[in-house]
């Protein structure tokens, strides 16, 4: 008798490739993040999708606030159309970066979530800014 763990076989090699594939260009992790900030090489724009308040609370360094429902398709043409966005929320128990990553993708922008979000960003260590306006 199986473990519950190989009760369901596991996908081809192809399969699992094809998967992740696919996975990662839907996500970002905390740790690849902050190493694009420090190294600077960032590509991308990245966006906190809380409230206003919150983001004065504590933001990821780096980050620009801009909650899901203000984006709107005159509010980022201010930035250029092939623009990357990396959007986060409170973390995984929070819907608000998947909101905003549908937004963005309804007006034809390239986006992908930060996993994990601000619990992510904590639960690596890395420090916090506030009151930063965007």
């Amino acid at each position: 008798m199986p473990s519950p763990v190989s009760d369901f076989p596991a996908a081809t090699s192809q399969d699992a490739a094809e998967h992740f594939a696919r996975k990662l260009a839907f996500e970002a992790d905390c740790w690849d993040v902050h190493a694009s900030f420090a190294s600077g090489m960032v590509d991308f724009v990245l966006l906190d999708v809380r409230s206003p308040a919150l983001f004065a609370q504590a933001h990821v360094p780096g980050a620009l606030n801009l909650p899901h429902g203000k984006m709107t398709a005159h509010k980022m043409s201010q930035w250029p159309a092939d623009t990357l966005f990396i959007v986060y929320c409170a973390g995984p128990h929070c819907n608000g970066a998947d909101k905003a990553a549908l937004r963005l993708s309804r007006l034809g922008l390239s986006v992908k979530v930060m996993i994990g979000g601000m619990t992510g960003w904590a639960d690596e260590g890395f420090a916090y800014d506030a009151a930063t306006a965007a």
